[in-house]
C-alpha cells in the first residue's frame, strides 16, 4: 500500500537536537567539574596525607637495636657480654605456608627438632610481621648456601644479630642473671613505663638478676634508620640515619674469683652465701647453690632442660639468698645478748646456773640445752661462746616476744634489705598480732621461748643474717646491700659511682658492743663453738654457729643424724666478720642438710675469708688453678687497688625451713616444737 510521506518539522527538530546538546554538555561539564574538584581536593588538601602514603612504599624506618651493657666485676672480669653471629629468620606473613618453606629450608642449612619447636613456641608469642629465627649462629658455609638461593625464599633472610653470653656459668646465675626473649607481659610493662618505642627491633630483655634490675641502664638507646626500597622490598639506599647507642657497662661490687670461690667450697650441699663489705653494703659475693648454666634462657629453654631444672629436689632455679627463709638458730644469740644488754634485762657480769634445761614457771615442760648436762655457771660472755640454749630461753622468756621482736628489727630482721634485685623475702619477725591475723590463735609463752635461740615462727633469708652481722662488724651502720659499684656511659665515657645507702643507725653503747664482739671472737677460739674453724687464723675472727632443726622430735629424744633421712638433718649456719678489729668483710653462710653450723658452715666461711683477706686458695682448687695456666692471678683475689690491707695476727690463745621443705615459701608456716635438746652450735 502507499504510505504518503510525513512532513517533519525541522525547526522543532533542531530545537531537539540543541536541548539534548546542552544537556550532554551539562552533564559532562558537571562530571568535569566534579573531577576537577577531587583533583584540587587530593592535590592541595591531601596532598600531605597521599605523599606520606606514597613515601611509605618507598621509604622503609628500619630500627636498629643497641649493644646491650657489658657487666663486669670489681675487677674488671666481664661477667655478661655481647658476640656478633647470623640467625636465618621468617617473616610468617610474607612467607606463605610455613612448614613447606621450613622443610624446603630445611634442605640448605640444618634444622632439628628443637629448632621447629622453638620456632613454633615464638611464633605464638609474637606478631605476624615480626621476623622470628628458625635458625641461630649459621656458620659462613650455610649462610653461603642460603644466599645463593634467597629467590625461593620470599620472607626469609639471614640477619646479623647481637647474642647475650654468660661465661663464668652457673655459679653467677642468681646475681647476673639472664635476658630472654620479649613477650606479652614484657611488652605491656614497656608500654605502661612509656618506654615501649626504644625496644623496636629488639628481641630480648632482661629476665632476672642485675640483667632485670638494671635493665634501663643496660639496653641502651634504639637507632632508626631511613632506607629507600625498590618494588621489591629490596634496600636501595639509606636516606638517613639516627645511630643506636650502646647500654651503660656495669660494675659490680663482685668479686668473681670470691663468688667462684665460695660456690665451688659448698662442695655437693645446697646452701647459699652472702658477703658484704661492712665499710659501705657492697656485695662482695652472693652464692645460690646449686645454680643453673643462665645460657640456656637466653633464645628460649628446650623443654628436657627446664624440667630438669624445675622438678629437681635441688630447686636449682630458687635464688635461697634472697628467697630461702630460714630459723636463724644460734646465730641470733649475738643479737639478743645486745638486746638484753641495751634494753636493761642483763648486765655484763651477770650469771645463771645452768643445769641442762629451762621450764616455764608453773610448767613441768623442759626445753633442754643442746647440752644434756648444762653448762654450768654462765655468764653473758660464756652464753655467746659456748651457745648455752638455756640463757637464751630464760632471757627471752623475760624479755617478751614485744621486745625482742622491736630490737631485734633493728637490725633488719623482718624487713627486706632492699638488695638491687628483684624477688627477695621479708622473712618473719613473728607477734602476738601477727599470730592472730594469720592463724586465729593466741600467742603462747612456750613461743617466746623458743624464738629466744631463734626458733619456731622466726624466719630471715642469709642476706638478712649477713647485713644484720654488718651492723655488728661496723658499729651499728646498717647499709642497703649493693651489687652495682659504678657504671660507664659509652658516649662520654663517664663514670658514676653508685654512693652506699644508709638506711639507719643502730645506737649501741660501745661496752656493750665490745662485749659481744668479743664473745664472737672467742667462739673461734679453744673452747668456744667453732674453734676448729678458726684455728690457725692469721687474723682475728669473730663468728657465731647455728643449727636449724628441720624435724622436731618428741620431748626426751635425742638428735641421731644417723638415724634422720637426708633431707631431714638439720640446716647448718654461720655468721662472721673478719678482721675483728677492722672488719672488711662479714658474712652469713646457710646450708642446707648440713647438720651443725660448726662441722659444716664454718668450715666454708674460713675458707672464703681466708681467700679475701689473704689470698689463699683452698687445698682443692689450687691444683685445678694451675692446670689452667696462671688463671689464678687474672681472675683471683682482689686487685692490688682493692684486696685489703695487711690484718692484724690472730691473737693466741640452730631453725626450720619453712614446712613442706619449700625455701620459697612467703608465709610464715606453723613452727615446729622446740627440739627437747635445744639447738646445736
Amino acid at each position: 500500500m502507499y504510505r504518503r510521506p510525513q512532513l517533519v518539522n525541522a525547526e522543532q527538530e533542531q530545537r531537539r537536537f540543541r536541548f539534548r546538546l546542552r544537556f550532554a554538555g551539562a552533564v559532562a561539564g558537571l562530571l568535569f567539574t566534579v573531577l576537577l574538584g577531587r583533583f584540587v581536593w587530593l592535590q592541595l588538601f591531601q596532598y600531605d596525607r597521599y605523599h606520606a602514603l606514597a613515601e611509605n612504599n618507598r621509604i622503609t624506618l628500619t630500627p636498629s637495636p643497641p649493644a646491650r651493657g657489658t657487666i663486669y666485676d670489681r675487677g674488671g672480669q666481664v661477667l655478661a657480654h655481647n658476640y656478633a653471629a647470623l640467625t636465618l629468620e621468617i617473616t610468617p606473613d610474607r612467607a606463605g605456608r610455613l612448614e613447606e618453606t621450613i622443610d624446603r629450608l630445611a634442605e640448605l642449612v640444618e634444622i632439628d627438632a628443637m629448632d621447629r619447636k622453638r620456632f613454633r613456641k615464638l611464633l605464638s608469642e609474637s606478631k605476624d610481621f615480626e621476623s622470628i629465627p628458625i635458625r641461630v649462629r649459621l656458620t659462613d658455609e650455610e649462610a653461603a648456601r642460603f644466599a645463593v638461593n634467597r629467590y625461593r625464599f620470599p620472607g626469609v633472610e639471614v640477619k646479623a644479630r647481637l647474642f647475650r653470653q654468660y661465661p663464668m656459668g652457673d655459679a653467677f646465675a642468681h646475681v647476673v642473671g639472664y635476658i630472654g626473649r620479649i613477650n606479652i607481659k614484657d611488652e605491656a610493662r614497656l608500654e605502661s613505663e612509656g618506654r615501649k618505642a626504644n625496644y623496636r627491633g629488639t628481641d630480648h630483655i632482661g629476665k632476672s638478676g642485675v640483667e632485670e634490675s638494671y635493665e634501663p641502664l643496660l639496653h641502651g638507646r634504639t637507632g632508626l634508620a631511613k632506607v629507600e626500597t625498590d618494588s621489591g622490598g629490596r634496600a636501595v639506599r639509606v636516606l638517613s640515619q639516627t645511630p643506636s647507642v650502646a647500654g651503660n657497662g656495669l660494675h659490680l661490687h663482685l668479686d668473681a674469683r670470691l663468688q667462684q670461690i665460695a660456690a665451688d667450697v659448698f662442695g655437693p650441699y645446697r646452701g647459699a652465701l652472702v658477703a658484704l663489705d661492712p665499710k659501705n653494703g657492697g656485695v662482695l659475693a652472693l652464692v645460690s647453690k646449686p645454680g643453673f648454666d643462665p645460657n640456656l634462657f637466653i633464645d628460649g629453654i628446650d623443654v628436657a632442660n627446664w624440667r630438669a631444672l624445675n622438678d629437681s629436689p635441688d630447686r636449682p632455679l630458687i635464688n635461697r639468698a634472697l628467697r630461702g627463709i630460714y630459723p636463724p638458730g644460734s646465730t641470733i644469740k649475738p643479737f639478743m645478748a645486745l638486746a638484753g644488754l641495751e634494753l636493761g634485762y642483763r648486765r655484763p657480769g651477770d650469771s645463771i646456773a645452768d643445769p641442762g634445761y629451762f621450764s616455764l614457771p608453773g610448767s613441768s615442760h623442759r626445753y633442754r640445752d643442746w647440752k644434756k648436762e648444762g653448762h654450768g655457771i654462765v655468764d653473758l660472755k660464756k652464753s655467746v661462746v659456748v651457745s648455752c640454749d638455756t640463757y637464751y630461753y630464760r632471757l627471752a622468756h623475760e624479755m617478751g616476744i614485744q621486745k625482742m621482736g622491736e630490737y631485734l628489727s633493728r637490725f633488719g630482721f623482718g624487713a627486706r634489705t632492699g638488695i638491687d634485685l628483684e624477688g627477695e623475702l621479708a622473712g618473719l619477725m613473728p607477734s602476738p598480732e601477727w599470730k592472730k591475723r594469720r592463724f586465729n590463735q593466741p600467742w603462747w609463752p612456750g613461743e617466746t621461748v623458743i624464738a629466744g635461740i631463734g626458733q619456731g615462727y622466726t624466719l630471715s633469708t642469709p642476706l638478712q643474717l649477713a647485713v644484720a652481722t654488718m651492723a655488728l662488724a661496723n658499729g651499728g651502720a646498717l647499709y642497703q646491700p649493693q651489687l652495682v659499684r659504678a657504671w660507664r656511659d659509652p658516649v662520654s665515657g663517664q663514670v658514676v659511682h653508685a654512693q652506699p645507702k644508709l638506711l639507719g643507725r643502730i645506737d649501741i653503747r660501745p661496752e656493750h658492743l665490745q662485749l659481744v664482739r668479743q664473745s664472737m671472737v672467742e667462739v673461734m677460739l679453744p673452747g668456744g663453738t667453732a674453734a676448729a674453724a678458726g684455728a690457725g687464723a692469721e687474723y682475728l675472727f669473730a663468728g657465731k654457729t647455728g643449727t636449724a632443726q628441720v624435724k622436731s622430735i618428741r620431748q626426751g629424744e635425742r638428735y641421731d643424724e644417723r638415724r634422720i633421712a637426708a633431707h631431714h638433718r638439720d640446716h647448718a649456719l654461720f655468721i662472721a666478720f673478719a678482721p675483728a678489729d677492722d672488719p672488711r668483710i662479714a658474712l652469713a653462710v646457710m646450708v642446707e642438710n648440713g647438720g651443725s653450723g660448726s662441722g659444716t658452715a664454718a668450715p666454708i666461711a674460713r675458707k672464703v675469708i681466708d681467700y679475701w683477706l689473704l689470698g689463699k686458695v683452698p687445698e682443692a682448687l689450687r691444683e685445678g688453678a694451675a692446670d689452667e695456666g696462671g688463671e689464678e692471678e687474672a681472675h683471683g683475689a682482689p686487685a692490688a687497688d682493692e684486696r685489703p690491707g695487711p690484718v692484724a695476727a690472730r691473737a693466741p690463745a640452730g631453725g626450720t625451713q619453712p614446712r613442706g621443705g619449700s625455701p620459697n615459701a612467703s608465709a610464715a608456716p606453723a613452727p615446729p616444737a622446740a627440739r627437747p635438746g635445744g639447738t646445736r652450735p
